[in-house]
C-alpha cells in the first residue's frame, strides 16, 4: 500500500512493499524513476547484504546459509506502516520464520522519511532483538529520473562528487579502467557502465549529485555516515532513463568472499544485542 506526505515544498509517497520510496515531487516534477520496463524498482533497501556472497552462501555461528535474492531481502518483504504524519513515514519489519531461514538473527528494521524543505531525510535503524552479536550491510538505491527536464538526453548530464576523487573499476573483461584521476566527476554515457556499478570505497566526498550544464533541475544526495558511494544505470539501453545513486554502509559482500563466515567479514556491521544502528542520507531536489 502506498502512503504519501504532502508539504509546502514535496509531495513524496513510500509503500508498505519494500518500504520504498517511490516518488518525490516538487511543483510537480517527479524525480523517482517509476520502476519501468527497464528497471522495475524505485528506490530499494539493501539488507542484510548489499549485492550477494559467492554462490548466493555464507555461513553464520558455523552453519550455512543461501540468501536466494540479490541484496538480502528486505526490498521484497511487506513492512508495516507505522507513521504518518505532516512531513514523514515510517515503516517498520521484523525478523520472522522465513528471514530466520535464511538470515539467522533476531532484528527490528525501521525506516523513515521526513521532508525538510528541498530534503527528504532517509533513515534506516536496525535493532537487535536477539541475544546474541548480528552482522549485516545496509544500503540505499534510489534511482533518479534521467533526464529530468523536457528536451536534455541521458548524456547531456553529469556525476559531480563534494571533492576530487580517483575511482579505478575492475572491469568485467579482466583488468582495470581508470574512471577518474583526482576530478570532481564525470559525464554520463550508456558506455559508461559496460562493466556494471561504477563505485568509490571511503571517498573524500559526502556529497554527490546528477547535474546538467544545460538544466536547472537535478539531484543532491548527501551520504555523511556512508564508508562506499556508487552510481548505476542499465548499459546499452535507451529507454533507462534513469541513474542510482547509492549510499552503503561499505562495500558489497562479495568483496569479503575471502572469509565465508559472516562474524569474520571485515566490512559487515557487528551489533550487538539490545543495540540499535542508525544509519542515515539526504535526497535535496532543485
Amino acid at each position: 500500500m502506498k502512503h504519501t506526505v504532502i508539504t509546502d515544498t514535496l509531495a513524496i509517497s513510500a509503500n508498505t512493499s519494500g518500504a520504498e520510496l517511490c516518488s518525490v515531487k516538487k511543483n510537480d516534477v517527479e524525480y523517482i524513476w517509476q520502476a519501468g520496463d527497464a528497471w522495475k524498482r524505485y528506490a530499494p533497501i539493501l539488507f542484510p547484504f548489499i549485492c550477494s556472497p559467492a554462490g548466493k552462501k555464507y555461513k553464520a555461528g558455523g552453519s550455512e546459509y543461501t540468501m536466494p535474492s540479490n541484496h538480502g531481502f528486505a526490498r521484497d518483504m511487506e513492512f508495516e506502516c507505522t507513521e504518518q504524519s505532516g512531513s514523514s513515514l515510517g515503516f517498520r519489519l521484523t525478523s520472522n520464520d522465513d528471514t530466520l531461514k535464511i538470515y539467522p538473527y533476531d532484528f527490528e528494521l525501521t525506516v523513515k522519511f521526513t521532508v525538510d524543505g528541498d530534503s527528504v531525510e532517509v533513515l534506516n535503524s536496525v535493532k537487535n532483538t536477539g541475544n546474541k552479536d548480528m552482522y549485516f550491510y545496509l544500503g540505499g538505491h534510489p534511482a533518479f529520473n534521467c533526464p529530468l527536464e523536457e528536451g536534455l538526453s541521458f548524456d547531456d548530464y553529469e556525476i559531480v562528487y563534494e571533492k576530487n576523487e580517483t575511482i579505478i573499476q575492475p572491469l568485467l573483461t579482466g583488468g582495470e579502467r581508470t574512471v577518474i584521476d583526482n576530478e570532481q566527476g564525470y559525464k554520463l554515457t550508456r558506455a559508461l557502465f559496460d562493466h556494471d556499478v561504477i563505485m568509490k570505497d571511503k571517498p573524500n566526498s559526502k556529497s554527490i549529485s546528477l547535474i546538467s550544464k544545460k538544466g536547472e533541475r537535478g539531484v543532491t544526495l548527501r551520504f555523511p555516515e556512508s564508508e562506499c558511494i556508487a552510481v548505476w544505470s542499465s548499459t546499452g539501453n535507451d529507454e533507462a532513463r534513469f541513474v542510482c545513486l547509492e549510499p552503503w554502509t561499505s562495500v558489497p559482500v562479495y568483496c569479503d568472499d575471502e572469509f565465508e563466515d559472516i562474524e569474520k567479514k571485515p566490512h559487515a556491521v557487528k551489533l550487538a544485542a539490545g543495540e540499535t544502528f542508525d544509519y542515515r542520507y539526504y535526497i535535496e531536489v532543485r
